[in-house]
């Protein structure tokens, strides 16, 4: 039992770091510019996609990665540009429709590109058997994984707190106008960030194809997972994200682990195989139902 405790929260840790690199440049986007992308799921995407692609091309996953990050930061460089500016002065209402219709010829986009049918991005042979931990064996790549997720955590917020551009960005989080006045080019920080955040989700993309299907619509499920994290973390706040990432991580995995072997205790095998993950998935929300009860702005908000 414990041995699959552990397990099941290694998983969770892998999950949750991973949903922090979109909920980053989520929470950034939406905190500084205040500008709502539904989009963010295609950028995630498109990244999975294009690390496939050159993958297979070079025949090295490290390449791959390199190549998803930087075409995926491109196309949001254009994304913000030809139409994202045209939106910071309009009502969410309008940034919500405009950004729908960019999922909408993303996913068309992607399938007359690659097809319909998933795309197959393998784990690198080097990372792909297990490694001996403390009394059970883990995946390496599933370590791999942990690491770089923790590693760029630690980077971001050197970046964000130690840093210039950082003091910026925490500075247009708190009070855009402001920002500006004290001769910030807002404008160009705008579009860094939204690079940025686009190079993040290509980042996750890339990882998590190996373990999940590369196929049209991945972005969508997993966007709704990134704004319960920025909800529960705060909106503008990579602290926020970050912890509310482990969070969600922990409890989705850790709720689909245990939940049926508890439910079978009270009712049938197939009954609890059937509706533990259901409950699973609901848990999530009743954290974010809990955490908005007790702080309405979230844990960590950036403007607090």
């Amino acid at each position: 039992m414990t041995q699959l405790i552990l397990e099941q929260a290694l998983n969770g840790l892998q999950f949750g770091l991973m949903l922090f690199l979109l909920a980053a440049g989520l929470t950034l986007v939406f905190g500084i510019m205040d500008m709502i992308n539904l989009a963010h799921g295609s950028l995630y995407m498109v990244g999975a996609y294009l690390a496939a692609a050159a993958t297979q091309a070079s025949g090295s996953f490290i390449i791959g990665i390199g190549a998803a990050m930087l075409g995926t930061a491109l196309l949001g460089v254009l994304i913000e540009v030809t139409l994202l500016r045209r939106l910071y002065a309009r009502n969410h209402l309008a940034q919500v429709l405009a950004t729908f219709a960019l999922i909408l010829i993303a996913n068309e986009s992607v399938r007359m590109i690659w097809g319909a049918q998933p795309v197959l991005l393998n784990t690198p042979d080097e990372l792909s058997g297990p490694v001996s931990l403390v009394g059970f064996f883990y995946p390496a790549y599933r370590l791999l994984i942990i690491g770089v997720g923790a590693l760029v955590a630690a980077l971001l917020y050197v970046l964000v707190a130690r840093t210039r551009v950082g003091m910026w960005v925490r500075a247009g989080a708190s009070n855009r106008e402001m920002t500006e006045a004290l001769g910030v080019n807002v404008r160009l920080l705008f579009t860094a960030v939204l690079a940025f955040g686009a190079a993040l989700c290509a980042l996750a993309g890339a990882l998590l194809g190996p373990l999940l299907a590369v196929q049209v619509g991945m972005g969508e499920s997993i966007l709704i997972l990134a704004f319960v994290v920025i909800v529960i973390g705060g909106i503008g706040s990579i602290r926020g994200a970050l912890v509310g990432s482990l969070l969600v991580g922990l409890v989705d995995t850790l709720g689909r682990a245990a939940l049926p072997s508890l439910l079978r205790t009270f009712l049938s095998s197939e009954t609890a195989s059937s509706l533990g993950p259901a409950l699973a998935s609901i848990l999530i929300y009743v954290l974010m139902v809990a955490v908005l009860f007790w702080r309405p702005e979230g844990l960590f908000p950036a403007r607090s």
